[in-house]
């Protein structure tokens, strides 16, 4: 089986800010990365084989944070930051709404925000190569990328073989330091393929201003589903 868990960079400080920029982590995002890497180092839930990232700031530096707790050096790969928008990063985020908002439906995927932007279908491209190349490149392997929520986008539209000339009439909301979770594998009598296992798992963040910590040391490294679940007895067993 190849595991590969795509992890989105905690909130940057052009999130806070309402600009399109490459900043890095905001306090919270910090914060965020932080409790991330306690998880994986009390649980050892992740034995990755390979650790790679964005070389977009706020992904590096959540990368660099959570490394300890997988015991990897981060590979950084370009081919995996987010839709890159060109002289666009130095707008707000209203500005570029409002430009990208006055566009067709239809005609979004195709349309340059600036002239040295991507365009949509261009990134999709970019992002579903980048993975289809890293997953052949460590098949068999746990693989860690830490990226974008845009990339983490393409993971489903590459994997469950949807059009990349259209944009999705259903979108993805996920979340800071979020785990999404394939499995590439056989299920049942199907051919092998990707198995989506968990999206947008934030539990460590569930403790952030809470009087108590959660005791990831105390749990399961991996919880007990499907197959492997036991049994509820029946009243003949009883």
């Amino acid at each position: 089986m190849t595991h590969l868990y795509l992890i989105r960079h905690g909130q940057a400080i052009s999130a806070v800010e309402g600009t399109i920029g490459n900043t890095g982590l905001s306090p919270l995002g910090i914060k965020q990365a932080e409790r991330l890497r306690d998880r994986l180092a009390a649980t050892g839930e992740i034995a990755a084989d390979v650790l790679i990232a964005s070389t977009l700031l706020r992904a590096k530096q959540t990368a660099e944070i959570i490394a300890p707790a997988l015991g990897l050096p981060v590979i950084f790969d370009s081919d995996v930051e987010e839709w890159r928008d060109g002289e666009a990063e130095t707008w707000s985020i209203d500005e570029y709404k409002e430009k990208f908002d006055a566009v067709e439906f239809d005609q979004k995927p195709f349309f340059h925000i600036t002239a040295d932007a991507e365009n949509w279908v261009q990134f999709m491209l970019r992002a579903g190569t980048a993975l289809n190349r890293i997953t052949q490149q460590y098949e068999g392997k746990t693989i860690v990328i830490v990226c974008h929520g845009g990339i983490i986008d393409s993971s489903f539209i590459s994997f469950f073989g949807m059009s990349t000339l259209q944009l999705p009439k259903a979108f993805l909301n996920t979340h800071n330091t979020s785990i999404t979770h394939w499995v590439r594998d056989s299920y049942l009598d199907l051919p092998i393929s990707w198995i989506l296992e968990s999206y947008n798992d934030v539990m460590h963040l569930r403790d952030i201003d809470s009087p108590a910590r959660i005791p990831w040391g105390a749990l399961r490294a991996q919880p007990v589903v499907g197959d492997d679940a036991a049994e509820a007895p029946t009243e003949a067993d009883v």
